[in-house]
């Protein structure tokens, strides 16, 4: 892969959230990864950009979600940041805790760190930034490259 970063910014609606989802899935086939990452990939940039509407900007018109792609080296980072007014880490719910098993919410970023390789989430009073990161390893059948 060369280095290459494409960015958008995007209207704090859900309706984003399938651009969003979209752009992940075209950049991640183009980068090579496999069917099955490619759809990883696009669930975790779909969830952090629903976090990203929904909690850090929540739905406020004025508010915008920046969304930025880049390729280094063998490396997709993936950069989604808010405009809310920033995340406590500390108050992220367990969601296999047993209390929260049967809740329809609270799972994001547990999915996000379970299909990324990294996730770094930097939260400030300006917004919240959460930075996905995906290894690409060695060339695979058909000549795509392969994550593991």
């Amino acid at each position: 892969m060369t280095n290459h970063r494409v960015s958008y910014t995007l209207d704090s609606t859900l309706e984003t959230v399938d651009s969003a989802e979209q752009a992940a899935t075209r950049i991640a086939s183009e980068a090579g990864f496999d069917d099955d990452e490619v759809m990883r990939i696009a669930m975790a940039v779909r969830e952090a950009a629903v976090n990203a509407v929904l909690h850090g900007n929540a739905y406020d018109p004025g508010k915008k979600v920046n969304l930025a792609f880049e390729r280094i080296g063998h490396d997709l980072v993936i950069t989604i940041r808010d405009q809310g007014k920033g995340l406590d880490l500390s108050k992220i719910p367990d969601p296999l805790a047993a209390e929260n098993l049967l809740k329809t919410s609270g799972r994001g970023i547990f999915l996000i760190r379970s299909f990324m390789d990294e996730v770094h989430i930097n939260p400030s009073q300006t917004g919240t930034e959460i930075k996905l990161v995906k290894h690409v390893h060695g060339p695979a059948v058909g000549g795509k490259e392969a994550s593991q």
